[in-house]
């Protein structure tokens, strides 16, 4: 057409290049195939002899991409599988690069792959990468290698950690979790667990190390031993508290305190001053409970004449058994809320957690904050309402029987013995009737909790930083709920929408005594899930 090729043709160039497709106004332009002298095929869209939109290469070694092209190369969403190996990618493109969001395959069987951010074809932001084993990693990478927070499992050690990570490897803070087999009732998460800080890939600085006996370290580590001044736990509710060398007790070295054998130092007895020991229940303790759960109440004991000590703990300890198979579900249920499936679906207990269970339950119906509840259960200022802090299930047995005689003693303080009688009905008030039955925003819809529990440390951080010091022993920071409405004008996040008057709204459906009538006491201390509840 005026002397230019136009329609469908083929055009034959110099060095054995081939066209096949249509023309207009003398340039490859609308749908063809391009194929190159060396066996590379283009079969898509032309505009003005330029590859464009949407087309497919293929290559001699049996290498193809079909998706979207721009100026000749890939860009945009395509699909890419090699010819010599077992290698597939499904994604963005940018510039010919794999860029953006993508999922890439290792092999035909699907078993090895990463799904998440590239630049520049390198796995660089927040991805998923599994490997032939099955292990998994999930979090961020920077140049291909794992970088910044991220949880890796290995399903073939049964191991799991959650973390930073630097080029790699385990490197700042995190948790990590070795999994055992499991022991038909037992009232342990079955796994030994270190949180605290990592330094390439060792266990190094402060950490602590909960065994899957019940026993705790809580102190300084060197390359994966304890090493230093540290504080110790055994099972049976001892503490030693002093100096480690090599995983050993300093002066004790031939005393081993390792992840096999946590004995219970009963035949230690020194006056260094680096150590206390500290018998929980009083000597040759014969808890009707078993081994596995003793209860810390000596503080409650001593409330007492020596002479009625022993038939009071006595009878706690039948008023938790008549209860111990309910209380082991409720702990089960409370302690995996917000929490993605682990490699023995066992968890332990975190203070958020047990906050949601006090308030389910009602403990803050009798004149008593859960700021309160803290005080009563915790002595250490700092981390007393600490949402990190994780609770045994004889920890969480020993918080109610605290608890119980808290709210209910003055009903029963003239009729011995009486600590059981607090716990019965604290039983049949409280748990029976509320438990397991959430409550308030938070932890309602699962995915929804796993998604607002990822941004935990931000929230505890924003906390903290407007928390004003306690008028109350032991004076800790804490927040009142006119602080918590301040520090939303403060961020800005008033509104028409979102009033002051509305924020009541929401503060009233988690705790009733807020509001009287037409008046509003903004005077009750809120801890942190009330931050997180209400976001």
């Amino acid at each position: 057409v005026h002397g230019l090729y136009d329609g469908e043709g083929v055009a034959y160039f110099q060095g054995g290049n081939i066209y096949r497709g249509m023309f207009s106004e003398g340039l490859m332009h609308g749908h063809g195939t391009y194929t190159w002298a060396d066996g590379v095929k283009y079969e898509g869209n032309f505009v003005k002899n330029v590859q464009m939109y949407n087309g497919s290469y293929t290559w001699p070694d049996g290498s193809m991409y079909e998706g979207e092209v721009k100026n000749g190369v890939r860009h945009g969403f395509g699909i890419y599988k090699c010819g010599t190996h077992p290698v597939s990618y499904i994604g963005q493109w940018c510039e010919g690069k794999r860029h953006g969001k993508g999922t890439i395959y290792y092999n035909r069987e699907g078993t090895s792959w990463y799904e998440g951010d590239w630049v520049n074809n390198i796995k660089d932001g927040w991805g998923i990468r599994c490997y032939k084993s099955g292990n998994i990693y999930e979090g961020q990478w920077e140049k291909n290698v794992r970088h910044g927070e991220g949880r890796m499992r290995w399903l073939t050690t049964n191991q799991e950690y959650t973390g930073q990570w630097v080029n790699g490897i385990q490197h700042g803070s995190g948790t990590h979790s070795w999994f055992l087999k499991r022991i038909p009732g037992s009232q342990y998460p079955l796994r030994n667990e270190y949180v605290g800080d990592f330094v390439n890939g060792d266990r190094h600085g402060r950490g602590r190390f909960f065994y899957a006996s019940g026993a705790m370290y809580d102190g300084e580590w060197v390359f994966n031993k304890k090493h230093g001044i540290g504080r110790f736990v055994f099972k049976n509710g001892r503490i030693y508290e002093g100096e480690f060398i090599n995983d050993q007790i300093a002066e004790y070295p031939a005393f081993q305190v390792d992840v096999m054998n946590t004995q219970d130092l009963s035949g230690i007895r020194t006056q260094s001053p680096f150590e206390t020991i500290r018998i929980i229940d009083g000597p040759g303790n014969t808890s009707v409970l078993g081994s596995n759960i003793e209860l810390d109440i000596s503080s409650l004991l001593n409330l007492f004449p020596e002479k009625d000590r022993q038939e009071e703990m006595k009878q706690v300890e039948y008023a938790v058994l008549r209860h111990i198979t309910e209380l082991r579900r409720i702990y089960s249920f409370y302690s995996s809320l917000g929490c993605d499936q682990s490699l023995d679906n066992t968890f332990l207990m975190t203070k958020l957690q047990f906050w949601r269970f006090l308030k389910d339950c009602r403990f803050h119906h009798y004149n008593v904050t859960l700021a309160d509840m803290d005080r009563i259960l915790n002595v250490t200022p700092e981390e007393v309402h600490s949402p990190y802090e994780t609770l045994l299930l004889r920890t969480f047995l020993t918080y109610l029987i605290h608890l119980a005689v808290h709210i209910y003693h003055k009903e029963h303080k003239d009729k011995d013995p009486y600590l059981f009688k607090c716990f019965s009905e604290m039983m049949m008030k409280n748990i029976i009737p509320n438990a397991c039955h959430i409550q308030g925003i938070l932890f309602c819809e699962q995915q929804q909790t796993i998604c607002a529990i990822n941004y935990i440390d931000k929230c505890w951080e924003i906390y903290r930083a407007y928390c004003r010091p306690s008028t109350i022993p032991p004076y800790e920071p804490t927040m009142k709920m006119r602080h918590f409405l301040w520090m939303l004008k403060d961020l800005n996040m008033l509104s028409k929408q979102l009033t002051a008057t509305k924020i009541v709204e929401i503060l009233v459906k988690d705790n009733p005594f807020v509001r009287d009538g037409d008046d509003s006491n903004l005077q009750h201390e809120v801890c942190k899930e009330k931050v997180h509840n209400s976001s």
